[in-house]
């Protein structure tokens, strides 16, 4: 009897045993699980588009996901970015917190976005997608827009790629002015010439 209650004790002990080494293990990473194919920190680079340099971009870090479909770019800490026309001279700057490049083709940019184009006008929304294949600019959100003798704003944009032909839906403006503006200046009196002297004093001793 001794020997049989020893023994269910020990098949006890020995599944206790089994049951506490045992691993808990998670599903195997599917390839097409959204991995980071390539981190970069601190990015300077040149982009070429056909042959000829067209972007730099700067930014603080620089992710790329080859297995998310579409494959996209990631900027998650600053994104700053300068397009260069076909003579290499800077025609655009465009600068946001956030920002995605889905499918080399379309970007969504996040935060804080700025853009200036060649005139100088400055464009501040938070939320900007740009499609280089149908060369527009677009937002359904509201935008600042700040011209050098001018203000416009509205809450839908609609752009040509270089940000100087476009609708804005909704807008309101402001047109500053100046006190000086507003006055009309008097014409100063006229001064008497020598000639009409003469002529009052020969009028006067006939």
């Amino acid at each position: 009897m001794r020997k049989i209650a020893f023994f269910i004790v020990a098949v006890i002990a020995f599944l206790c045993a089994c049951t506490g080494d045992k691993e808990h293990t998670a599903e195997a990473v599917s390839s097409k699980d959204s991995t980071t194919f390539m981190t970069a920190n601190g990015v300077s680079t040149l982009i070429s588009d056909s042959g000829v340099i067209r972007y730099k971009l700067i930014a603080e870090d620089w992710q790329i996901h080859t297995n998310t479909m579409p494959m996209t770019w990631k900027f998650f800490h600053g994104f700053f970015m300068e397009r260069y026309d076909q003579q290499h001279k800077v025609d655009l700057y465009v600068q946001a917190d956030t920002a995605y490049l889905h499918k080399q083709e379309l970007w969504e940019l996040r935060g804080r976005v700025i853009v200036k184009n060649l005139q100088g006008t400055l464009f501040l929304t938070e939320e900007l997608f740009w499609n280089m294949n149908k060369k527009e600019i677009y937002n359904s959100v509201p935008m600042d827009i700040f011209m050098p003798d001018r203000e416009l704003h509205g809450t839908e944009f609609r752009s040509n790629e270089a940000m100087t032909d476009y609708i804005v839906l909704n807008s309101s403006g402001y047109v500053p002015t100046s006190d000086t503006d507003s006055e009309v200046p008097t014409p100063p009196e006229p001064e008497p010439t020598s000639q009409s002297t003469e002529e009052t004093d020969n009028s006067s001793q006939n």
